[in-house]
This record gives structure tokens, C-alpha cells and sequence, in this order.
């Protein structure tokens, strides 16, 4: 099922939008949908990561190099 919603822009976000569009051949609802789906994915990952890392702390986890070192 697809659902249909309309959006008010700002006219410079919306400039941008048909620039960008011209640009890369696309059309404007592909690319908000992609920029939607992006953010919500990028949304839950940091809210899983707010969760995770006091955990990640206390087993020693506390850089980026200290998870590679973990998994390699």
C-alpha cells in the first residue's frame, strides 16, 4: 500500500530539490523518499547507539579501535 503526502519547502530547500533533481536525472519523490528512509534508519541507529553505549563502556569498549581490535 502507498500513501500519498504532501510537503511545504522552503523556497530554498525547494530550489535546491529541482537543481538536484535536474542534475542526477531523478524525480523529486524518489529522492525525499531515499532522504526519509536514510533518516529514519540513521534516526534508530543512533538512538540504538545512545542505548548501547554505557554498555559498550563497562565491557571495555570505548573507542572504534577498541571494537576493530574486538572483531579482527
Amino acid at each position: 500500500m502507498r500513501s500519498v503526502l504532501s510537503v511545504s519547502l522552503p523556497e530554498k530547500i525547494a530550489v535546491e530539490l529541482d537543481v538536484f533533481a535536474r542534475k542526477t536525472g531523478r524525480n523529486k519523490s524518489d529522492i525525499v523518499k531515499e532522504s526519509l528512509g536514510e533518516y529514519l534508519w540513521e534516526s534508530r541507529f543512533r538512538h540504538i547507539k545512545k542505548r548501547l553505549i554505557p554498555k559498550a563502556k563497562a565491557a571495555g569498549f570505548v573507542t572504534d579501535n577498541d571494537v576493530f581490535k574486538a572483531i579482527s
